[in-house]
């Protein structure tokens, strides 16, 4: 389910954070500081996002390395996997997640410009 840390791997990181979509809960999971549910991401961008597909995004994000997700009673809380990030890839994930921001920041002012 969650791989070890010596497996994550460049490639299987960037791939996850290649959709917006994942990119986006990651990120929030990140800035949110605490362990989130699966279902606080059920509306990305205000649009509606379907539990199976919400399922395969945090499957992948998962299988990537980048949250640990546990079981606590009926609802599934995720976490970023800070400490193995940080010891295998330094910067890399900060240094992804500030672009992914000031790209979002980006659009998000340039929609308002309009």
């Amino acid at each position: 389910m969650h791989p070890a840390a010596e497996d994550i791997t460049v490639e299987g990181i960037l791939h996850a954070l290649s959709d917006p979509v994942r990119a986006y809960i990651f990120a929030e999971i990140v800035r949110a500081g605490c362990s989130q549910p699966c279902s606080a991401f059920l509306a990305v961008s205000d649009r509606a996002v379907p539990k199976s597909t919400l399922s395969q995004h945090f499957k992948i994000l998962r299988e990537a390395g980048l949250v640990r997700s546990e079981r606590k009673g009926v609802e599934v809380r995720n976490t970023p996997r800070h400490d193995d990030l940080q010891e295998r890839f330094g910067p890399l994930i900060q240094a992804i997640l500030e672009s992914y921001c000031a790209q979002s920041a980006g659009k998000r002012d340039a929609t308002t410009a309009v």
